[in-house]
């Protein structure tokens, strides 16, 4: 896959945007114990960006995704739904407990756009997905609401 990205929100440049906020969060991860820095960006129902990036502690106790960071952040500002998220690494897609949280605060046709930064080989590549693809068989709100 090239670096180009799809216009999947249907906005031009949509995607394109929260890559670029995405970009600018991973320069404020705080990393000082893998420095694997990692930005994302989520977009609100408002149509805002808020941006998020990892943050590890010294103790290696306690961390926070980039990709949550940016969910709670948009919660925190009163979003209740995101619309789609963009990551920036090294070379990775949200992990479990971030798609756990995709899914729950967003849909199962969640956009993911993560760019794969290659530094030495000055690529870079964008995988673009859903998160219903990335997390299948997953415990909804909706599956959890049937057994309480």
């Amino acid at each position: 896959m090239s670096a180009r990205v799809p216009n999947a929100l249907g906005k031009t440049g949509q995607a394109a945007r929260l890559l670029k906020a995405a970009r600018a969060a991973r320069k404020r991860a705080v990393c000082p114990l893998t420095g694997y820095a990692v930005g994302a960006a989520v977009l609100g129902e408002s149509g805002r960006i808020y941006p998020g990036a990892n943050v590890e502690s010294r103790t290696g106790i306690i961390h926070i995704c980039a990709d949550r960071a940016a969910i709670f952040n948009a919660l925190s500002h009163g979003e209740k739904h995101i619309k789609a998220i963009a990551t920036v690494s090294a070379g990775s897609v949200p992990c479990g407990a971030c798609r756990q949280a995709i899914l729950e605060f967003g849909s199962g046709d969640t956009p993911i756009y993560s760019l794969q930064l290659d530094g030495p080989l000055g690529r870079e590549t964008v995988v673009s997905t859903r998160i219903s693809k990335l997390l299948p068989s997953a415990h909804t709100p909706e599956l959890v609401e049937r057994f309480r």
